[in-house]
């Protein structure tokens, strides 16, 4: 449902228009008579999280409005966690914490950046996680989705693509009628709003945030809309935000593109290793007769037999190109005879990428919420809150079919890698409500730290770029050479004294930078 338009406001009483405005734009305060002022008074009751885990990791729920719009509403529990900061003196707050998504769980988050941050950062900041709601412990939702039906993108084919179209619309039918009542309050805006009356509930003037892929854009939505709340964020691997969410989606074939092009580059300097070719055009045709062999015959593995269309839907992996190698070369024996491949690129650089192509950014320190807590969190819990974010984010997606059908013939013909399966039709198709709010417009002077691989499948360095210029008063490090997704969450690079840097005294490098590769 969307927003009401002027003429239909200006029929409403003063009260409820002030209700509304408060609950939908930034507040500058939870003052008296504020209606959000309840969720800042609540008492948290913090927990070992698990008696198996630290003493030292604890775990609350603090209430929040199921919808905005209406404070005293419906109220749902958020799942939130902390490792309190190692010095007393030296703290400075709380730095909130996301690990991507739309939907992954971030309670253990905590336990599992802990061991990734220097001493100088532990001791002065609580370690803040929390599970977005609609997520994992924090009111789990679920669609009732098969595996088939969370599997995102399709290689087109004029024969399958009807097929593909029903799939689309039956995702979003079995998410409406499973899920309809939460759907429309699981979106960025109010997972921000949700991240400020944690802040309040915290009793923080000011939160610090780290957040990692999908978390950068939620943490740049948060600056946007509160800004003043706003202290030191560090964004780890960056989405573009005015790519949200189509624009995305799209985003990574160029990407592909260009990382396949610095393959084929890579591999005929190797020739005489690998024999995929001794120049990058006769590499390339290497690939292509590969790939259209295995659409005649699909190439056995350890995992099954691939299609042509299944090879290239690890696309990210040509971003690794010691280890993606290998695995080209292996298929290639499979495709001809040879014992069977690889169902996957085994390295770590790119698991993100090779396991969930399709949704831009899940945490290499994956949380474990169920396994650790016990809570029952339904199978297609991300998938389904993946589609709540993405379709109820913004207003522009396109609801024909026949526009995704032109958009996949184009985009393919651009970007012969992956252009189909970026530009293919979604469940926001045919999503049943149109998102009650616009797209967040970020455009602002927060400070802000970027940290960026040169070669990331998901987080494009284009990608990140775009949100460099969204956020003015922010900087970036870009690593040069750097392959996979996450820079802080994938271990020591030389990105990390910037970043000890910002966190421990708020200072931002005078100008943008780029270090020496991994």
């Amino acid at each position: 449902m969307a927003l009401r338009g002027a003429r239909t406001i200006s029929v409403l009483t003063v009260g409820t228009v002030t209700t509304l405005m408060a609950a939908l734009t930034p507040v500058t305060a939870f003052a008296a008579g504020d209606p959000l002022q309840q969720y800042a008074l609540q008492k948290l009751r913090w927990e070992r999280c698990d008696t198996g885990g630290p003493a030292t990791f604890e775990c609350a729920k603090v209430k929040v409005p199921l919808d905005y719009s209406d404070p005293g509403g419906r109220k749902i529990d958020l799942a939130i966690s902390r490792v309190k900061a190692s010095g007393a003196k030296e703290r400075h707050g709380v730095l909130l914490m996301n690990p991507g998504g739309p939907g992954v769980p971030g309670l253990t988050m905590p336990v599992e950046m802990e061991p990734l941050l220097p001493a100088e950062v532990r001791e002065r900041f609580d370690l803040v996680g929390f599970d977005p709601r609609g997520v994992g412990q924090s009111a789990p939702i679920s669609c009732g989705l098969t595996a088939d039906e969370q599997a995102v993108q399709h290689p087109y084919t004029a024969r399958t693509f009807a097929k593909d179209v029903a799939l689309a619309r039956t995702v979003a039918d079995k998410c409406w009628a499973k899920a309809g009542d939460m759907l429309p309050h699981l979106t960025t805006r109010n997972t921000a709003r949700d991240m400020d009356v944690v802040r309040a509930a915290l009793g923080e003037k000011k939160i610090s945030y780290f957040g990692y892929s999908y978390g950068t854009y939620l943490g740049a939505v948060y600056t946007q809309m509160f800004p003043r709340r706003s202290d030191r964020f560090v964004l780890d691997s960056a989405l573009d935000p005015t790519l949200a969410w189509r624009g995305t989606f799209r985003g990574w074939s160029a990407g592909a593109e260009l990382a396949f092009t610095r393959w084929t580059e890579w591999a005929a300097a190797r020739n005489a290793t690998y024999g995929l070719g001794p120049t990058p055009a006769t590499v390339r045709k290497t690939y292509w007769d590969l790939i259209a062999r295995a659409d005649r015959t699909p190439v056995p593995t350890n995992g099954g037999a691939l299609s042509g269309g299944a090879i290239r839907s690890q696309y990210g992996a040509f971003v690794g190109v010691k280890t993606v190698t290998p695995w080209i070369v292996a298929l290639k024996a499979s495709a001809t005879g040879g014992p069977p491949a690889p169902a996957t690129p085994t390295a770590s650089a790119v698991t993100a990428a090779s396991a969930e192509p399709a949704v831009p950014g899940s945490a290499p320190v994956r949380s474990a919420d169920a396994e650790a807590f016990g809570a029952d969190v339904p199978a297609d819990n991300q998938s389904a809150v993946t589609w709540a974010a993405f379709c109820g984010d913004t207003r522009s997606w396109p609801r024909n079919p026949e526009q995704y059908r032109r958009d996949v013939i184009r985009d393919r013909a651009k970007y012969p890698l992956a252009g189909d399966l970026g530009a293919t039709i979604q469940p926001c198709a045919f999503w049943k409500s149109a998102a009650r709010e616009p797209a967040t417009v970020v455009s602002n002077d927060v400070n802000a730290l970027i940290v960026q691989n040169q070669w990331d499948p998901q987080a494009t360095l284009a990608m990140a770029q775009g949100m460099r210029r969204a956020l003015h008063g922010a900087r970036m490090v870009t690593v040069a050479g750097g392959e996979g997704h996450g820079v802080v969450v994938a271990g020591p690079s030389c990105a990390d004294a910037g970043v000890t840097r910002y966190l421990t005294t708020g200072r931002l490098p005078v100008k943008d930078l780029t270090c020496g590769g991994q």
